[in-house]
């Protein structure tokens, strides 16, 4: 195939396999201005699979740094109200959600951090009704990822401008298995990660014991957790893939039940900046000391978002050797990396990873230890020397991953 069908196969696959939109819903498509082509694309296979409304919000990513340089210090204490009301009524509709990304990881370079971390608190005030809604899986929504020039010139930066975007557009095209036929690739896809799923699932373990040659930690899961990974299930039972690509399993960590260190293994990119080389120390299950060797002050201002940020939201599985990772690329962007690498979650926790999770009070969610966060940020911790142990109620161990990839 060439470069073009395939970028329309992909298309197909974001609204077929990614957002599976029905006849007669409406669809919000989330994308940078760079990649208007792909969501354009997108815009059109969305009405031939039978979308009512299809709205595009672009957003610009040289407008974004220009205000975060310029503007006056008192416009990141404030958000727009009616942008939450907007995403928060879509929901209320049953509409869906599809973010198209583009994203420059060295966007915010020069920016005072505090700026950025100021801005984040005070979105995820306004949002966190709309962000219920993709946490508990109430609504549809998929997140994909086109080239744009500054990211495809990090990832290949010894290319020339266009041979940077077409190798980024290839790497991107194959880690989410755009074949001839990507929907029928993404079902196989599916029953293969449901089938591990099943299998956490069936084991039960009360935690998890991961080390490595920097990593050392313990991870308490919940009563009643269930993994989950591949497609979800709106509450109509319309499946929905929420990241493509995507090779993890996820379940929830217990939030009081977490100790030890965990060593990120790849770059992280939180609010346009790099974050880079860091550690964090858990006690409890609470953050009690961290470092990094580049963007510390950016750390700092993610553990610090609120409560919940202290904690954990989220355990992922991802073998080490899977079609990302062995791409053996840091592609700087979570969506990606998060794929290539086992990674944890500070923040809010997904409902739907304990039983019965989408009917439960967010008042009666700490005591089955459930975090509640105004956040959710991955970061990479998996590696080639990677072991993880189960351990079941009655004390007995099992092998979960041996030297980065599944035991079994």
């Amino acid at each position: 195939m060439s470069l073009d069908s395939r970028i329309d196969k992909f298309a197909q696959l974001a609204i077929k396999s990614g957002i599976n939109v029905q006849p007669g819903e409406s669809l919000l498509i989330r994308a940078d201005v760079e990649s208007r082509d792909f969501a354009r694309r997108c815009v059109r296979e969305a009405y031939k699979a039978g979308a009512k409304h299809v709205y595009v919000e672009y957003s610009d990513e040289a407008i974004t740094r220009e205000k975060y340089l310029n503007a006056p210090s008192q416009a990141f204490d404030e958000y727009p109200e009616w942008q939450s009301y907007k995403y928060t009524q879509i929901a209320k509709e049953g509409g869906s959600f599809l973010s198209i990304i583009a994203n420059d990881p060295d966007l915010m370079k020069g920016v005072d951090p505090d700026r950025i971390g100021r801005f984040q608190k005070e979105a995820g005030k306004y949002l966190k009704e709309w962000r219920s809604y993709t946490l508990n899986d109430r609504v549809k929504w998929s997140i994909v990822a086109v080239p744009s020039l500054a990211w495809a010139k990090r990832v290949h930066p010894n290319l020339a401008e266009n041979e940077a975007v077409e190798e980024l557009w290839k790497n991107i095209l194959d880690c989410s298995r755009v074949t001839e036929d990507p929907v029928a690739a993404w079902k196989d896809h599916n029953k293969n990660l449901k089938e591990k799923t099943a299998f956490m699932n069936k084991m039960n373990f009360k935690e998890l014991r991961y080390k490595s040659s920097k990593t050392d930690l313990v991870i308490g899961l919940p009563d009643n957790h269930i993994w989950l990974g591949g497609a979800a299930k709106d509450p109509k039972g319309n499946f929905f893939n929420p990241n493509i690509p995507s090779e993890e399993i996820y379940g929830m960590p217990h939030k009081y039940k977490v100790d030890g260190i965990v060593h990120s293994t790849k770059p992280l990119v939180y609010a346009g900046s790099l974050i880079e080389d860091f550690w964090i120390r858990y006690e409890a299950g609470k953050v009690v000391d961290f470092d990094a060797k580049k963007g510390k002050e950016n750390l700092k201002n993610l553990i610090e978002t609120d409560e919940g940020s202290f904690r954990l939201g989220e355990v992922a599985l991802v073998p080490y050797d899977s079609p990302i990772s062995n791409k053996d690329i840091v592609f700087y962007t979570t969506l990606f990396d998060e794929n290539a690498s086992c990674h944890l979650a500070i923040g809010a926790a997904y409902s739907s990873c304990v039983k019965d999770g989408a009917n439960i009070a967010e008042e009666d969610k700490d005591g089955l230890g459930i975090n509640v966060s105004i956040t959710h940020v991955d970061f990479m911790i998996g590696d080639k020397d990677l072991d993880i142990v189960g351990v079941q109620e009655d004390g007995q161990e099992f092998q979960i991953f041996k030297d980065g990839n599944w035991a079994f």
